[in-house]
């Protein structure tokens, strides 16, 4: 499962939609596992609650460390329809149960 920001727009509205998944699980891989494949010019396909579906764009893949999140580049407004889909990488330090990183996908709206 992944969670959507819901402080901000929907997919599809104006502005950043944020979409938040686990990397992994002490079970293995989860839902945003092949997040980190993702590369510009790859397209994102999300369902929204009433079934219809928005298409979005892939711009770019950063990674930032945990203690330097750009917060505002990835909330931030926008003018246009924009997707944010973050996820953990780097490493796994078990002793505060965190990964060092995380891994954010920004993309822009390409068909409503």
């Amino acid at each position: 499962q992944v969670g959507w920001y819901k402080n901000g727009p929907t997919p599809g509205e104006v502005g950043s939609a944020v979409v938040l998944g686990h990397v992994d699980s002490y079970q293995g891989p989860a839902v945003f596992w092949p997040l980190s494949k993702l590369e510009a010019g790859d397209e994102i396909e999300i369902e929204r609650e009433d079934k219809t579906k928005v298409v979005f764009v892939v711009d770019a893949v950063k990674r930032y460390s945990q203690d330097d999140f750009p917060t505002e580049l990835v909330y931030g407004s926008t003018d246009t329809a924009q997707l944010r889909l973050i996820t953990c990488t780097g490493i796994y330090d078990k002793g505060v149960q965190r990964y060092s990183h995380n891994l954010v996908v920004y993309a822009s709206l390409v068909k409503q």
